[in-house]
């Protein structure tokens, strides 16, 4: 147990046996969403972004290995970054099983007062199982583009306006814990055995004006069942997965935002 920078590892936190559990989990949910007629690809925010290029015709402008600066200088200053680049591309599954929390929950109460963060937290999201095939990542982005989140409106049907389609519109949600809140802590967990892919690196940006490294690849998290807590301001990607598939295992805790 380490601090590094803007986060902090747990080595092999995760039994083998732990692992697998969440991976079969994972994976027969993947199944059963998708044998129902449901998608379980990846979003943001909401949005489906590799139907949302095809449809659109946006161009799917390449982001590995180009900073946030250079990105922004592509798409325009004043556009959301997130909305104009085809920005993931995997498959999602989530899961609540008490369980779970039991087990997870330690590891961020250490890891927060122990870096010494102490934020303030008091709700976590369900846990979210990600699968990255060959070729799959997650480009350069912040879990806590935060302040978003904590505008969103409290959905209350039969009362709240609703999108053309009937569904709950953009800018609302059912889950009263999140409203006025944002994401403060991420948690992600490697599920894999050592050798299973290769790619898929989670990847740090701490800005041009870091006093360190602005780029590190976190090795740390590859040994199985390893844990990486951090800030959810932290830029942050996954790398395309040139081997293999990638089993992970992410959390955000909310709080109210920050003063």
């Amino acid at each position: 147990m380490q601090v590094q920078n803007s986060y902090y590892w747990f080595k092999s936190a995760l039994t083998p046996e732990q692992c697998q559990k969440i991976i079969d989990l994972g994976v027969n949910e993947i199944d059963r969403i998708k044998k129902a007629g449901g998608s379980t690809e990846a979003t943001t925010f909401g949005d489906n972004h590799k139907q949302a290029f095809e449809k659109t015709g946006k161009e799917v402008i390449p982001q590995q290995d180009k900073t946030i600066e250079e990105i922004k200088s592509q798409v325009g200053e004043n556009k959301n970054i997130e909305q104009e680049r085809y920005v993931r591309d995997s498959e999602v599954a989530w899961f609540n099983d008490p369980w779970l929390y039991d087990l997870i929950h330690p590891f961020l109460r250490t890891a927060n007062e122990q870096a010494g963060w102490q934020y303030e937290w008091d709700f976590s999201e369900s846990f979210q199982f990600t699968k990255y095939h060959k070729g799959g990542f997650y480009g350069w982005h912040a879990d806590g583009n935060s302040c978003n989140l904590s505008k969103y409106k409290r959905y209350i049907p039969g009362v709240s306006p609703v999108a053309e389609d009937g569904s709950m519109p953009k800018g609302y949600t059912d889950n009263h814990n999140m409203v006025g809140k944002v994401r403060k802590l991420s948690m992600t967990i490697n599920l894999n055995k050592p050798g299973e892919y290769d790619g898929g690196n989670l990847k740090f940006d701490f800005g041009p004006h870091s006093s360190g490294k602005r780029f590190h690849e976190i090795e740390e998290i590859r040994p199985q069942g390893s844990i990486i807590v951090f800030p959810s301001y932290n830029i942050h990607q996954v790398t395309p997965v040139t081997k293999g598939t990638r089993y992970s295992l992410v959390i955000w805790y909310y709080g109210r935002p920050f003063r």
